[in-house]
């Protein structure tokens, strides 16, 4: 049977009962006959305090000396007596009788001691970053918004498929992807892909919509929850090279549905995190982003405001001609900014937005037209403090239109003949939508930079452990 966690134990009635508690040293105190240690084993955010009285009576043989070895970051197992404790701010703490040291943490050499340390130090020691409040708070709410992920899905029907992470096909249309291949360019060999591994070219994939959507018009409601991949040349606190990606995909479901169903999952993630990493999320209120906590039960509560593209930009120009608010001009047919998408949830609609009807030349090539000829049914999520943080649409299903599209964009039709296959065979209209899981984790907690909410961060220049 496994040992009982912290968390386990502060849930416990403190009634003298003898107990062993395994973590690591967070901090120790010495006051005469009293040495205090606290440990912490990352199951939640408070440690316990274990305390050794030297005036109590005997204790376990070598004792004594493993107290002395009891540094900041040593891992140790402590058994003794949970009791009430007489300090405020906690209701028990550990009577020592013995311990026992795991593994020793040298103070002279251990990176992570009892001061505060910078994010970007951080980063270069990732192996042990979680260690510290801040990153063990965020990986804490990492798992539980992955748990939620899957289990709002499950609930409603949803098939999880796991999605290639080695592809032929470019899902966005972008070109910003990881070529895979075994030839070694210090040996020139015969042109083109002859000799490589899969025989054509391959990549790290985008994006795992497009098989999504095969299993979709098989199963009716899929959804992945995978790795994606992007080979874009941009060192900003917003973007990773390897980042994971949840994409559901709904059969004879128009973009009406899949609003719907966007709006519901955010609220249900948003209500997990409240509910489940509350002391978590007022770690993150007090010392990382103030308000995120309030921010976060407002859109929960919230019913999202929806608007096309159209009226989007026009409140944007009429706030630009008043002030020339915006670093980058509003106009229509732009690429809405994040400082745009900011202004319409901050202080347009005031919470959450969903804009629809974007300009078919800034959107992907298999995204349904509207009549107009000029827009496509595109959704994109907008919330504040962030900007988009879900981006989705409903599926063109006519074959002859998404070939059209395809021939304008100078696609080559053979490369998705199996998509085109949907369309031929049994077509239905089909939507979707996806997530950034890392964004939503910024969001929820108020991390600045993207890369402080993923184990190991993945970006320009950027590939250590």
């Amino acid at each position: 049977m496994l040992f009982p966690l912290v968390k386990d134990i502060l849930s416990l009635a403190p009634q003298n009962q003898e107990l062993t508690v395994r973590g690591w040293v967070r901090t120790k105190r010495e006051m005469k006959n009293l040495v205090f240690v606290e440990i912490n084993d990352g199951s939640c955010f408070s440690g316990i305090q274990c305390t050794f009285d030297r005036g109590a009576g005997a204790f376990a043989p070598g004792t004594e000396e493993a107290l002395a070895a009891l540094t900041t970051g040593a891992s140790a197992e402590i058994r003794g007596r949970l009791v009430p404790s007489p300090a405020s701010g906690q209701a028990a703490e550990i009577a020592v009788s013995e311990i026992t040291v795991k593994g020793a943490a040298p103070a002279e050499t251990y990176p992570l001691q009892k001061k505060q340390h910078s994010l970007e130090f951080l980063r270069e020691i990732a192996h042990l970053r979680a260690r510290t409040n801040t990153f063990g708070a965020v990986a804490r709410v990492r798992n539980r918004l992955a748990f939620a992920v899957h289990r709002f899905f499950q609930e409603r029907g949803f098939q999880y498929v796991n999605t290639p992470v080695i592809t032929s096909s470019d899902a966005e249309g972008a070109g910003a992807m990881f070529r895979v291949t075994t030839l070694d360019p210090a040996k020139p060999g015969p042109a083109g892909y002859e000799g490589d591994f899969f025989g054509k070219a391959a990549f790290l994939t985008v994006s795992g919509q497009l098989e999504a959507e095969t299993y979709a018009c098989a199963l009716s409601r899929v959804y992945t929850f995978g790795p994606a991949f992007r080979a874009e040349n941009s060192n900003t606190a917003r973007h990773l090279a390897e980042f994971w990606m949840i994409e559901p995909e709904t059969a004879f479901a128009g973009l009406e549905d899949n609003m719907d169903l966007a709006e519901d999952f955010l609220k249900c993630l948003f209500t997990t995190a409240l509910n489940d990493c509350a002391a978590d999320l007022a770690f993150f209120n007090e010392r990382i982003g103030k308000g995120v906590t309030e921010t976060l039960k407002a859109a929960a509560a919230s019913t999202f405001v929806r608007m096309t593209y159209t009226d989007a930009v026009r409140e944007l120009e009429k706030a630009a001609e008043k002030s020339g608010t915006f670093e980058f001009k509003p106009y229509w047919g732009c690429d809405l900014q994040s400082e745009h998408e900011k202004f319409l949830t901050e202080k347009v609609a005031g919470g959450p937005v969903i804009v629809t009807g974007y300009p078919k030349e800034i959107k992907a090539f298999y995204m349904k037209m509207n009549d107009d000829g000029k827009t496509v049914r595109a959704m994109d999520v907008l919330v504040p403090r962030l900007g988009e943080i879900i981006g989705g649409s409903q599926r063109e299903e006519d074959p002859e239109k998404l070939s059209r599209r395809m021939a304008e964009l100078g696609m080559n039709a053979e490369d998705y003949s199996w998509y085109l296959d949907l369309r031929r065979y049994g077509t239905v209209p089909h939507s979707g939508f996806g997530l950034g899981f890392e964004r939503l984790i910024q969001y929820v907690t108020g991390m600045a930079n993207i890369r402080d909410v993923i184990p190991y961060p993945r970006a320009v220049g950027q590939a250590e452990f």
